[in-house]
């Protein structure tokens, strides 16, 4: 009875957690990829890693350090601009709490479905009409 309760809770799915700005494909790509290199990487590595164009890359970081989550520091080598780019220590932070909300709408989604297919054998077996609906 209280798991029927927990799935009626207001909101019970909104995942709140999820952070928009980490959201978008490329910007996770660029946090994953730096979360997996403490060091951080230079420009041509990200691009690389994440498979997008210097225009893509350069929006998405300066996204992303606007909000905080990555440094951005520049230097030059042999004459030649260098770009390096880390998550900060709030980006971590921010990082792996993104992480454990999506661990939620996981186990969220396998519990579901898991529950769904035992239920939905269960009808198909006693009832193929599923109580007078009809496939769309």
């Amino acid at each position: 009875m209280s798991e029927r309760r927990d799935e009626k809770e207001e909101g019970r799915f909104a995942y709140e957690g999820l952070d928009r700005v980490m959201h978008e494909k490329a910007r996770l790509g660029i946090m994953t990829s730096l979360a997996t290199h403490q060091e951080g990487l230079l420009f041509n590595e990200l691009k690389e890693l994440c498979s997008l164009t210097d225009g893509n890359l350069s929006r998405h970081i300066q996204v992303l350090q606007e909000a905080g989550l990555i440094e951005v520091w520049k230097r030059f080598q042999d004459r030649r601009p260098q770009t390096l780019c880390r998550l900060s220590p709030e980006g971590r932070k921010r990082f792996i709490s993104y992480l454990e909300e999506m661990e939620r709408v996981l186990k969220d989604a396998y519990s579901a479905q898991a529950n769904e297919a035992k239920k939905k054998s269960a009808r198909f077996l006693k009832n193929p009409d599923i109580q007078g609906w009809t496939p769309a």
